[in-house]
């Protein structure tokens, strides 16, 4: 049974159609790559996705349940994280600081006992605190719990978005370019952190990404957006012979150097 299906999901901005009647299916246990040349739509997909815009035509059911007019907030709460293309950290807080404040939809804490300092409201405390630590080193930043955002790597920045997408607690985790900036190396880690998260932390990615060789290394599906419309569906090596696929990404490197691997 599909964990996340889209149906003829359309967007429109004026007279541009980003998306247009795209079908997309995440079952769970599984990677799904969403790839396109640049303005294909992905993104535009992921702020539709989870509620940022309303879509014009279709269907977003995740669990059988629709979500379709559920502002941001309410489709995090019901298993749905994601991460941005233009990091989005809080700066001026620590590394597990920032981490805590993605555990928001999960602290249900009475203001009485906050203010009171009671034994629940502590224990709930060192709970996430616990949380928020394990998901620091799952992400391979441990011991820089104390440090500010703004001192870390673009990398290590990268890194800390997911551990706190993770600790919304996510049955679906969106990933938009995971590993934008970074070298071979970060790249092949990150690649292995997402095949341990499945089964244990979430039950599947849908990844946006333009780095053809991670795409190639860890999906288990691919789907094509160009100009709004899904141009191709498959196993990654069923996609990347595909000659619509080929065609829309004539030019770039990215795709002629690995894809073709």
């Amino acid at each position: 049974m599909a964990l996340l299906e889209l149906r003829d999901l359309s967007k429109r901005f004026g007279g541009l159609q980003a998306l247009d009647r795209v079908n997309l299916t995440v079952d769970d246990g599984m990677i799904v790559s969403l790839i396109g040349p640049n303005g294909a739509g992905k993104t535009t997909l992921f702020n539709t996705l989870t509620g940022l815009y309303a879509p014009d035509e279709g269907e977003i059911e995740f669990q059988n349940r629709s979500l379709v007019g559920l502002k941001p907030d309410k489709i995090t709460g019901a298993g749905i994280s994601r991460t941005f293309q233009n990091i989005r950290l809080f700066s001026h807080m620590t590394v597990l600081e920032n981490v805590l404040v993605g555990m928001h939809s999960h602290l249900l804490t009475r203001l009485t006992e906050i203010v009171l300092r009671t034994k629940n409201c502590q224990l709930r405390e060192e709970e996430a605190r616990r949380r928020a630590r394990e998901l620091i080193e799952l992400t391979g930043l441990a011991g820089r719990e104390g440090e500010w955002a703004h001192q870390l790597s673009y990398g290590e920045q990268r890194r800390l978005e997911i551990a706190r997408a993770l600790a919304a607690r996510p049955k679906l985790l969106l990933l938009d370019e995971p590993t934008a900036g970074m070298n071979t190396t970060e790249a092949q880690s990150l690649m292995t952190l997402f095949k341990q998260l499945i089964g244990s932390y979430v039950r599947a990615i849908l990844l946006i990404e333009h780095n053809m060789r991670v795409v190639m290394g860890i999906s288990h599906r691919v789907h094509v957006l160009d100009y709004g419309e899904k141009i191709a569906e498959g196993r990654p090596d069923e996609v990347r012979q595909d000659p619509r696929v080929i065609e829309a990404y004539l030019g770039q490197g990215s795709w002629v150097e690995h894809a073709q691997r």
